[in-house]
């Protein structure tokens, strides 16, 4: 075996998916709450009593995160690392286990982000009119659709995925 086929193993290039997976999503979800964050801290620094009110709005960013965290654990599940008896994957298998971690890894890490922005614009609109605080929630919230498909997408594609 050359040295390309032990780095590209099978086993390695799911561990890299589910690395991926945890690493894009993670970057996403710090980003959006960084946003939001900033936002927040000028609002408190004015009124600290609208804190909880934008801690909502906060840690909407952070879900992609724990989306790729969870599609990690589950290629890892699937290799059988929690069970301690490790599966030795073919590169195709884990070619596939690397490609189910994309949608989640990208699309937690573009929509952390957006999400972050449209939250701390909802940071905004609470300095101004905290009785639409619940709108501000929302259309934050619709932006976690877009992580949502890609984390169902990933979790699919590792569910049916066959040792």
């Amino acid at each position: 075996m050359n040295i390309w086929e032990q780095i590209f193993s099978g086993n390695n290039l799911a561990y890299l998916g589910a690395a991926f997976a945890t690493l894009f999503a993670g970057i996403g979800s710090a980003k959006g709450v960084n946003l939001v964050a900033k936002a927040t801290s000028g609002l408190i620094s004015e009124d600290p009593n609208k804190f909880g009110k934008a801690f909502l709005l906060q840690a909407l960013p952070m879900t992609q995160g724990i989306y790729g965290l969870v599609t990690s654990f589950m290629i890892i599940f699937k290799m059988g690392l929690l069970s301690g008896s490790v599966v030795t994957l073919t590169s195709a298998q884990g070619a596939y286990l690397f490609v189910a971690a994309l949608p989640i890894a990208f699309g937690g890490l573009f929509s952390a982000i957006k999400q972050g922005e449209v939250a701390a614009s909802g940071i905004k609109v609470l300095a101004k009119r905290p009785e639409a605080t619940g709108k501000a929630i929302i259309s934050a919230s619709l932006v976690e659709t877009y992580a949502i498909f890609a984390v169902l997408v990933s979790l699919l594609m590792i569910l049916f995925f066959k040792v």
